[in-house]
């Protein structure tokens, strides 16, 4: 993975327009059914939020690529859901996954409105709950009123741990700037999505006593 990054965020640091461009298909595609499950979009957003400490990029237009980018994923799988209904959950390509269908309507039934907002934070359920919200009839102002602030506390908790790392990392530990900052994106971008998770699946069973686990595989 670092044999890839290395190079690809040297080209993209003299291509700010295609950095942002990719945060926000990375955003777009974490969204997508099946194929959100797959795309490693949180690692990617990580990886290059550490291009803003040596201002290469923008933290306000990192924020807002990603955040539009899940905007338009989440609204979309939810319109096709709530226009669908119920059919979409079992067609092509969601008939070729009825575990994870299974878990997100878990998820949904067992946190109602909540889910959407959970699932912001908790992958692969991220790309299933939208898209199951609308089919299970979840009403459009309702939706997007808990979608878009989930989306503003998720934006900034992928981009912000990867800023502060490696701004800390230029400050103390004396790194230099993107030639050489590749090699510790990979190891940042693990720790940043395993914290984002884990603050996840912890509140969830804060509020709820543990009913997470009706959205695991069952064995």
């Amino acid at each position: 993975m670092t044999s890839f990054l290395d190079p690809f965020i040297a080209f993209v640091s003299a291509h700010a327009w295609l950095a942002y461009l990719t945060l926000f298909l990375a955003a777009l595609l974490e969204a997508v059914p099946v194929v959100g499950s797959v795309v490693p979009g949180s690692t990617i957003i990580l990886a290059l939020s550490a291009l803003v400490p040596g201002g290469e990029l923008k933290l306000q237009w990192v924020l807002l690529a990603a955040a539009l980018g899940a905007v338009l994923g989440d609204g979309s799988a939810y319109l096709i859901g709530h226009r669908q209904q119920r059919e979409i959950l079992d067609a092509w390509p969601l008939a070729n996954y009825p575990r994870v269908v299974e878990q997100s309507e878990s998820f949904f039934n067992r946190f109602g409105t909540w889910a959407v907002f959970f699932a912001r934070f908790v992958p692969p359920i991220r790309a299933f709950v939208p898209v199951t919200a609308g089919a299970l009839g979840m009403a459009p102002a309702r939706f997007y009123a808990i979608n878009i602030p989930a989306i503003l506390l998720w934006a900034p908790a992928h981009v912000l741990p990867g800023v502060l790392a490696v701004s800390a990392l230029h400050e103390y530990a004396g790194l230099p700037h993107h030639e050489h900052v590749g090699k510790h994106i990979w190891m940042l971008s693990v720790v940043g999505v395993a914290i984002i998770a884990g603050l996840a699946i912890w509140t969830i069973h804060r509020r709820h006593g543990g009913g997470v686990a009706a959205a695991k595989p069952r064995g």
